[in-house]
């Protein structure tokens, strides 16, 4: 096939040799002969051309539909890669939001009797997040979220807390301070749960996190309760200021969105551990948007001090 395709193209290419007038003449003046073998051989060139062509459009139409179905096969695996992806994102999230509460930090009234209960003259000073520690009413948050009750000399700062229980009923109760970690950021309030079943979160671990894994915050930025962002772990080991001017060291830079109202959330793994406490965000100057650099406080941190803010009402180290 080689050699008669080699053949007939170097015939073909001698047939457009550039026109002489003398070997126009040449040719006229021979026989018959000559005439009709070389029509002879355009023939056989011309059809092994054909059958050439012929051969390549049919190994063509083969290929292309083994192609097309390769490719038609390799969306289909994509698309379902995007749908189980889907599905854990929204089973992590049904799976962990009832543990999240939302946190309003009220002012009343200096007219009022102090009540808790008279909410409609009292101004809303701040949101933030938190998420239920255990089922006896333990909500751990932010300190910065929860500043001004615990500085409160006047009496008239209170705390709401909104949160579902395990049967997805939705209810708020006034969160009490049971202990303040300003060093860490951390805080603990109780709410009375008058028979409710809680659902704690799951805790994670700190220690094994890796740039580039997944993770999930959620909370309630500006307000908007029950809210999830997604990303990744894009660093580790990192130090931000605490509210009292100190460090927090190992804190967890993530690019999953974090705004205001989101702090003392649980950031999450993809397992739907919680491995820290949304905290902190870079904000776009003159914007108050995040910039993308987000931090959580490491979970391990978190483990270490809450049960001693639950039985002491402060850290380990300033009960010395």
């Amino acid at each position: 096939m080689a050699l008669a395709s080699s053949k007939a193209f170097s015939s073909i290419l001698y047939t457009l040799t550039p026109f002489n007038p003398s070997n126009s003449v040449l040719a006229c003046s021979g026989s018959n002969h000559v005439n009709v073998v070389d029509r002879r051989r355009r023939i056989v060139i011309f059809g092994s051309s054909l059958a050439l062509a012929s051969s390549l459009i049919g190994s063509n139409q083969r290929r292309l539909p083994m192609e097309s179905a390769i490719a038609l096969e390799q969306l289909k695996e994509k698309e379902d890669e995007l749908e189980e992806e889907e599905a854990r994102n929204v089973n992590l999230f049904q799976k962990t939001s009832p543990s999240v509460v939302y946190i309003e930090a009220i002012e009343l009234p200096k007219t009022t009797s102090g009540e808790f209960s008279d909410e409609e003259n009292a101004k809303i000073e701040g949101t933030g997040s938190g998420f239920v520690w255990d089922k006896l009413g333990h909500i751990v948050t932010n300190y910065h979220v929860i500043a001004k009750l615990a500085t409160d000399q006047i009496g008239l700062q209170r705390c709401k807390v909104s949160l579902v229980d395990a049967t997805g009923t939705r209810f708020s109760k006034e969160g009490k301070i049971v202990g303040l970690d300003p060093d860490n950021d951390l805080a603990v309030l109780k709410i009375e749960t008058e028979g409710r079943e809680l659902k704690p979160v799951v805790l994670g671990t700190s220690n094994d996190l890796r740039v580039g894994q997944s993770c999930y915050a959620i909370g309630n930025p500006y307000g908007y309760e029950n809210t999830l962002t997604i990303g990744v772990v894009s660093g580790l080991g990192r130090e931000i200021p605490s509210p009292n001017g100190k460090s927090i060291r190992e804190a967890i830079q993530t690019d999953a969105d974090i705004n205001s109202g989101n702090s003392g959330g649980p950031l999450l793994d993809s397992y739907g551990h919680t491995i820290g406490v949304n905290t902190a965000t870079f904000t776009r100057k003159g914007s108050g948007m995040s910039s993308g650099v987000n931090f959580a406080i490491p979970i391990n941190t978190v483990v270490r001090t809450v049960p001693y803010l639950i039985v002491y009402g402060t850290a380990y180290r300033d009960r010395f």
